[in-house]
């Protein structure tokens, strides 16, 4: 007879099955998700293992051939891996202590050695779909689809936004799922303490907030970007002058980045002196690192030098690098790198950066303008002390 052990609290096994199904990178087996369940909560009889999966299949699992278990999904919830294994690969770039890559972020994690990456300073595809291969064709074609192309103002062309609103339930999933697993991949190259900052839309953070957490990252909450977009204000379509004096949407005037950490070991102290994180970098001795941070929309000059519809000035992440590095020590990972803007910042404030960009127009677009920004003094600032 199968001994149950010690008594737990309700729910602890339920629990530990959804987790270690959700973490497992392949279907498994009945006696698989018992052993690794019971590593968790202490000796759990396989019988009751047995009878949850069979109760709650197909709602919450689903049963392969051979008896193996995976968390139930539609299946166009699949991961996007948007970078076909066909297409060619350019060369690496380098340029100063930055290393760009022609890679896709997931797999390129799969083979990146344990604790070597120090903070992530990132600004990804905020809903996913905007930066797949079809979306990206109607941008560059400036035929629209999931892009809105704002029209002139003040003398020069604004440039697209996309249109989260438009995003299905199932690509919001997707999203999560997406993140979620980003977040489990990037953990294990994460040393103890390492930040990361995380670009986001105030339609969308709770959800890559949510998948981050989930993930096992600690959050230790949300930086400000104070800037003013040309995202929401509108009156209803087609009814300008029925409603002249409602907005469908209030007028975007800040982006969030989320700030997560790894958990560090022991305490700050302990952490920052093995392995020099763990704690954010002051921009002086008498003034903290702020979560607020006051940013202008990123200049004509810089645009010229990288257009890249999602472009941050480097003023501002200048700013968001530096305070990545407690000590100014280590390597900053960006592994949605576009056209190169954040691996600039890291050069400049004198870092050593890697970036990955799998989309190839944007790798050949990042590896002209890294040198160029990174040399780039914003209009009415000094630059960064290191």
């Amino acid at each position: 007879m199968e001994k149950t052990g010690a008594r737990r609290a309700p729910g602890q096994v339920r629990d530990a099955i959804l987790k270690v199904l959700d973490e497992a990178t392949a279907p498994l087996s009945v006696m698989e998700i018992c052993d690794r369940v019971s590593a968790v909560t202490g000796p759990v009889p396989r019988s009751s293992i047995q009878s949850y999966l069979s109760l709650n299949t197909p709602r919450l699992f689903a049963r392969e051939s051979r008896g193996l278990y995976r968390p139930s999904a539609p299946t166009n919830l699949s991961l996007p891996l948007p970078l076909a294994p066909q297409e060619p690969l350019r060369p690496p770039f380098h340029f100063g202590r930055t290393s760009l890559f022609h890679a896709e972020a997931l797999r390129w994690l799969d083979r990146r050695p344990a604790r070597s990456i120090h903070a992530v300073v990132t600004d990804p595809p905020y809903g996913l779909h905007e930066y797949s291969p079809v979306q990206q064709r109607k941008l560059r074609e400036r035929r629209g689809g999931v892009w809105r192309m704002p029209p002139s103002f003040d003398g020069h062309r604004r440039s697209p936004l996309p249109r989260f609103t438009t995003l299905t339930p199932d690509q919001l999933a997707q999203l999560e799922r997406f993140f979620h697993e980003w977040g489990r991949k990037l953990r294990p190259r994460l040393v103890p303490g390492a930040h990361v900052f995380v670009a986001s839309s105030p339609l969308l953070s709770f959800i890559v907030a949510g998948a981050l957490a989930r993930a096992g990252l600690e959050r230790r909450g949300e930086i400000i970007r104070l800037t003013t977009t040309m995202r929401g204000g509108d009156r209803p379509k087609a009814a300008h002058a029925e409603f002249p004096e409602v907005s469908v949407m209030p007028r975007s005037n800040w982006e969030p980045w989320l700030l997560f950490r790894e958990p560090i070991e022991g305490r700050v102290q302990d952490n920052l002196r093995r392995w020099k994180t763990g704690a954010l970098r002051r921009p002086s001795k008498d003034k903290p690192f702020g979560d607020v941070i006051p940013s202008a929309p990123t200049r004509r000059a810089e645009r010229a030098v990288a257009s890249h519809p999602s472009l941050k000035p480097q003023a501002f992440l200048r700013q968001i690098v530096r305070a990545a590095l407690p000590l100014g020590e280590g390597v900053v990972l960006d592994p949605f790198a576009g056209s190169g803007s954040t691996l600039a910042a890291a050069e400049a404030v004198g870092y050593s950066s890697i970036g990955l960009e799998n989309d190839s127009e944007y790798f050949d677009l990042a590896c002209g303008a890294i040198p160029k920004l990174a040399r780039y003094t914003p209009s009415g600032t000094a630059r960064p002390p290191r």
